[in-house]
């Protein structure tokens, strides 16, 4: 059997695992190595990784928009089913319209995008229509009820 010469040199100095204690006392400045970030795949994590973007900002950015018609953003209306946030900066967002012949259906997803991929940390958005729940009234916050008088 072969000894490496770091192997030799840990029994010399009596640092190997046979017989010593294992301690919780940190090491001297300068003895550790530099621990460096990681990836569940193994890679090195690249500096100023992107991260999963704001929630809050993110709703923020949606609630900023307004459906032409009603005065009130779309979040309160309960347009929006569902806001995907992933760790690489994307985000996914279902929304739905008030109607199928709506005719804000082009400008309102294209505007939801546009608020979404400003909010800082977003790599980019994708706003997907969906019909299935159909939107009703009661999706509506009680903000947005009190707005429109609907109580």
């Amino acid at each position: 059997m072969v000894q490496t010469d770091r192997m030799a040199a840990m029994e010399e100095t009596g640092n190997g695992a046979e017989g010593q204690a294992f301690s919780f006392e940190a090491p001297a400045a300068g003895d550790s190595p530099a621990v460096e970030g990681w990836t569940p795949d193994g890679e090195p994590a690249a500096d100023g990784a992107a991260a999963v973007p704001d929630e809050e900002a993110v709703i923020a950015a949606i609630a900023s928009v307004y459906d032409p018609e009603i005065p009130v953003n779309i979040y309160e209306l309960g347009l929006i089913y569902a806001i995907d946030l992933h760790r690489d900066g994307t985000v996914r967002i279902e929304m739905t319209l008030t109607a199928p012949n709506c005719p804000s259906a082009q400008e309102l997803p294209a505007q939801v995008q546009e608020a979404v991929r400003a909010v800082p940390g977003v790599t980019d958005a994708t706003v997907e229509i969906v019909w299935d729940p159909p939107w009703d009234m009661s999706r509506m916050s009680d903000d947005a009820r009190l707005s429109l008088n609907m109580f």
